[in-house]
């Protein structure tokens, strides 16, 4: 009882003394913006998560380039193993709230001194020396330091988490993107290889004029001129197309596209819907956003931990086992000992290196904080960027699909008259020119409609299924047109 009363006073004049510590003034000064001051709409949103958002283009083909993409990329699985990291450093930390054991075996033979403490036979002879015991140790966590600790691990490991799902939402779109780009690849190609078509038909055209006396070597010359170009224009496609098939295999994790890969028809893919409102709980939806909350959550358990340096920190020790002169012996009742007892430890002079250590990690969670206001804002600017852009390309298709209209109505007209001898054929030739310009802005005003929608999914966190009411779908009139 004595010593359990010596014990009990020591802890208390340890708490005395700890009370003496001063924390004053030392806090964190940010605070999390609110989503209403953002102007989101805080009522509850009926979007529903869709993590396969890419499907919704109706490709097939996309679809399985995808799922090659999430399980084979590189980069996505240095993620992955920096969140199974994430995860370790988390489990060793939560290791300090349980007790610790450990067994040990030491065998040993010494030589003693005849000078020193031990008097003979021992001293100035040799004997072997055996231990085996369990020693073991707990750290009473009263003030919180340890399991702050792990909150902070934990933090971390979410954060890391959600960055890993930011890395599949960026790898998934950038897969999109590429086939996107192939896609409009192949159609310019295909115009390129009517415009050769049409220059071939024209020299022809003025090969016999000029047979005719009609026109001149120099409308010739013009004419070479333009079907070369039309050949350049093929091989600057061709070329383009390798390098975007090139990228798209390395995002696949592969050295090469696969084998049976099918040229992709922008004309086949199904818009994707453009949300009208942003909603608060949006903000839960983006990787990005979710991993800064969390490294706000690791800052503030790491404040914890800062705070409960200053109180003492108190273990219990101790052993159990068996310690002989003579290995015989070690096993031998009387060879048994033990111990155990408590052990305080606490800052009286450090200083100030605790004030400077709590004031440090309450710059961190400031700093945490304001990155996760930052990162929020520029998230909003980038849907409402995206969400303009496609709006933006959306008009243009309205009115291109009207010029793409009047070019046709001409070249209709220009073949009509030709069939009934009121004109030449060169005029239908510069008629189906305008057609075919005019192929080529759709088909790049289509992959870009495209190319924002899916930027819009990327923005948002990876895609949604919004309701009727809370979705506005790019008008399908004119990415519905067909190339001819």
């Amino acid at each position: 009882m004595k010593r359990r009363a010596q014990a009990l006073i020591l802890s208390l004049v340890a708490l005395a003394a700890a009370g003496c510590a001063d924390m004053r003034g030392i806090h964190p000064q940010a605070e999390l913006t609110p989503p209403a001051t953002l102007g989101l709409d805080t009522q509850a949103s009926r979007f529903v998560p869709a993590e396969d958002w890419w499907t919704e283009l109706g490709d097939a083909q996309l679809n399985r380039l995808i799922g090659t993409a999430l399980a084979q990329n590189p980069n996505l699985r240095v993620a992955g193993a920096r969140v199974a990291k994430a995860r370790a450093t988390e489990a060793a930390v939560a290791a300090a709230l349980l007790p610790q054991v450990n067994g040990g075996l030491d065998l040993s033979r010494q030589a003693f001194s005849a000078n020193y403490i031990y008097p003979p036979p021992l001293g100035g002879g040799m004997s072997n020396i055996g231990t085996l015991q369990l020693t073991g140790g707990w750290e009473l966590d009263f003030f919180g330091k340890n399991a702050a600790a792990v909150r902070a691990a934990a933090g971390q490991s979410r954060a890391t988490e959600a960055e890993a799902d930011a890395a599949r939402v960026l790898l998934a779109a950038n897969v999109t993107r590429s086939y996107l780009q192939w896609a409009r690849l192949e159609e310019q190609r295909a115009l390129a290889e009517r415009a050769l078509t049409q220059r071939q038909q024209m020299l022809s055209l003025v090969q016999d004029r000029v047979k005719a006396g009609l026109d001149t070597q120099l409308e010739v010359r013009q004419n070479e001129t333009g079907r070369a170009d039309s050949r350049t224009q093929i091989a600057v496609v061709d070329q383009q197309i390798d390098a975007t098939r090139n990228a798209l295999a390395a995002l696949l994790g592969l050295p090469r596209p696969p084998e049976g890969l099918v040229a992709p028809r922008l004309a086949r893919f199904q818009p994707l819907a453009v949300p009208s409102q942003l909603h608060a709980d949006w903000l839960g939806r983006r990787a990005d956003i979710v991993a800064a909350r969390w490294r706000v959550e690791a800052a503030r358990g790491e404040v914890d931990v800062a705070r409960a340096q200053f109180y003492p920190n108190i273990n219990l020790a101790g052993f159990l086992g068996f310690q002989s002169l003579g290995f015989g012996n070690l096993l031998k009742g009387d060879s048994f000992q033990w111990s155990v007892g408590p052990a305080v430890r606490l800052p009286i002079f450090e200083g100030g290196r605790l004030r400077a250590n709590l004031a440090g990690r309450s710059a961190d969670v400031d700093a945490a904080v304001e990155s996760y206001n930052a990162t929020v804002i520029e998230a909003m600017r980038e849907v409402a960027d995206q969400a303009q852009a496609v709006q933006a390309t959306a008009r243009q298709q309205r009115e291109q699909a009207r010029a793409l209209q009047a070019a046709e109505g001409a070249y209709d007209i220009a073949r009509q008259r030709y069939g009934a001898g009121l004109g030449n054929f060169l005029n239908v030739l510069s008629a189906e020119t305008s057609v075919l310009a005019q192929r080529r802005q759709h088909a790049d005003l289509l992959a870009q409609a495209l190319q924002g929608q899916v930027g819009v999914a990327q923005a948002m966190g990876g895609g949604w299924r919004p309701t009727p009411a809370e979705a506005a779908v790019p008008d399908a009139a004119p990415l519905a047109a067909a190339t001819r």
